[in-house]
């Protein structure tokens, strides 16, 4: 085991597919000399040079558009978007074309595309390069959604997300990048669609995803010194999504607090809510609880953008409360 960044980790994940796997390449907006926008694909492009590791016009639909149209012809695209914010302009490629073509040809054709993105507030880029969409794209069948909190996470979900043969949105964080964590030495993968327990406890399940599982494990820490033992769930993949480990969570503690930094109202944690209530409604001692951003969008001001999404703070004044009830 090594600690690196969640960043390095991403830079190795993609060199070793496209070591592995000669179909695999990488299109973005500076993706090849300059390594992207957050440095990910630095290097690459001196070692795989400009078939592999290619840069693109500033055209969202144009670069997608090419990923689909060379995934299903064989290849196995990374496309880098920068911003979760620029898949606005693109929609019609990632919803109507990459999430449908399998099913509309019933199978014969599939679309192995991973689509990079970050999302989330935290570094002051306001209201067009922090937004968190993840719920937008759960939404639509025939994607898989992936929001990876650790490196050791990242690399091993990437490099499933490109073998996988449908496609992915994976979704970074922009605060986590240059965060360190354990990674395993060699060849190794997480499969989608399989939850961690980051945190073990007994009074309350705390499910979260991305950047906000630091803050919900920092949180824990400062309410067991006041006596409550919380149980960190991070789901990994939104879609699919691991009921198995979520639900056995619930049934031995009983409460439910969903985290997440998307706005409140039609957020994901929407979705985990209604879902839990519907399947574990009897195992649960109190009401299920959201703690999202506000429904605003994100402010540029450091102070205003840091009272607009949960903060460590938030979660422990959530969790005392619901523990009075």
């Amino acid at each position: 085991m090594r600690e690196i960044r969640y960043v390095d980790a991403l830079n190795e994940a993609l060199r070793e597919e496209l070591t592995r796997d000669e179909n695999v390449y990488i299109i973005g907006e500076d993706v090849a000399q300059n390594g992207g926008v957050f440095g990910v694909t630095m290097d690459l492009w001196k070692d795989y040079g400009n078939k592999r590791v290619r840069n693109t016009p500033i055209s969202e639909a144009a670069i997608i558009g090419c990923g689909v149209g060379s995934a299903v012809t064989g290849l196995r695209p990374v496309v880098e978007l920068m911003y979760t914010d620029f898949t606005t302009v693109c929609m019609d490629q990632i919803v109507n074309q990459a999430a449908k073509i399998r099913y509309m040809f019933g199978g014969k054709a599939v679309v192995p595309l991973t689509i990079r993105c970050q999302s989330g507030a935290g570094s002051g880029d306001a209201a067009q390069h922090t937004q968190c969409l993840e719920s937008w794209f759960t939404h639509v069948p025939g994607l898989k959604v992936v929001m990876p909190s650790t490196p050791a996470d990242a690399k091993g979900l990437l490099k499933s997300s490109i073998r996988e043969n449908n496609p992915v949105i994976f979704i970074e964080h922009q605060m986590l990048y240059s965060t360190k964590g354990q990674v395993p030495d060699g060849e190794y993968t997480i499969p989608l669609g399989k939850a961690e327990v980051k945190r073990e406890g007994k009074d309350l399940t705390l499910v979260t995803w991305s950047w906000e599982v630091l803050h919900a494990l920092k949180a824990a820490e400062v309410l067991a010194e006041r006596g409550i033992d919380v149980e960190v769930v991070d789901p990994r993949t939104l879609d699919p999504f691991d009921w198995e480990t979520v639900g056995k969570s619930i049934e031995k503690t009983g409460r439910l607090l969903i985290v997440h930094q998307a706005c409140r109202t039609s957020g994901f944690g929407a979705e985990v809510a209604a879902e839990a209530a519907e399947k574990f409604f009897y195992s649960l001692d109190g009401p299920i609880v959201r703690l999202a951003a506000a429904n605003t969008p994100v402010p540029y001001n450091r102070f205003l953008e840091a009272n607009q999404y949960p903060q460590t703070k938030d979660i422990v004044t959530q969790v005392e409360k619901m523990m009075m009830v």
